[in-house]
């Protein structure tokens, strides 16, 4: 995933409880997340202990749509850049540092979004929006027309205020990496 501590995910739709206890019990290695459409409880009560839950998060889905590509304010910059699959839209600041970023692949009609955020200096600034909306442009033009992200509390926020719609909780649990010394 390229996160520290997070280093494997699985994502799962609707799980019975057998295989997330297969999937708990069998691919336990530090830094793996397993996440599904659904509540804690369930998760919880489905893996073994030394699973961790995080945060719920949020299933939200859009319609994109065109729109005009909207540059950063000034002094920022903003680029695309791909590796593979993956698109990462970047907005740098006068100083060439990632100011706010977010990554995304697509998959037949779907834009997935992945790791959008913006550095703490540079919020309420519209940067995540600068983001979101090249973003959206690129899945357009690839022949995608339906975005697909799992926010956190705080993104939410911002998604639901770019048409974002909340489909369900998505409930999460992973196996902490050991404590450095």
């Amino acid at each position: 995933m390229g996160l520290h501590a997070h280093r494997l995910r699985y994502v799962l739709h609707d799980p019975d409880e057998q295989t997330l206890a297969g999937l708990g019990r069998d691919q336990n290695a530090p830094g793996t997340w397993i996440k599904i459409v659904g509540s804690p409880t369930h998760l919880r009560a489905a893996l073994p202990s030394e699973w961790k839950l995080a945060d719920t998060g949020y299933l939200m889905t859009t319609t994109y749509r065109a729109a005009p590509d909207t540059p950063p304010p000034s002094p920022y910059t903003a680029r695309l850049q791909t590796s593979g699959d993956v698109v990462t839209a970047v907005v740098l600041d006068p100083e060439g540092q990632v100011a706010a970023s977010g990554r995304l692949t697509t998959a037949d009609a779907f834009g997935i979004v992945d790791q959008v955020e913006t550095a703490p200096a540079h919020r309420r600034r519209g940067l995540g929006s600068i983001v979101m909306r090249a973003l959206a442009s690129h899945t357009l033009r690839l022949g995608a027309d339906t975005g697909v992200l799992v926010a956190t509390d705080d993104g939410h926020r911002l998604y639901r205020a770019l048409g974002w719609a909340v489909r369900t909780p998505v409930a999460a649990a992973y196996i902490p990496e050991p404590r450095s010394a």
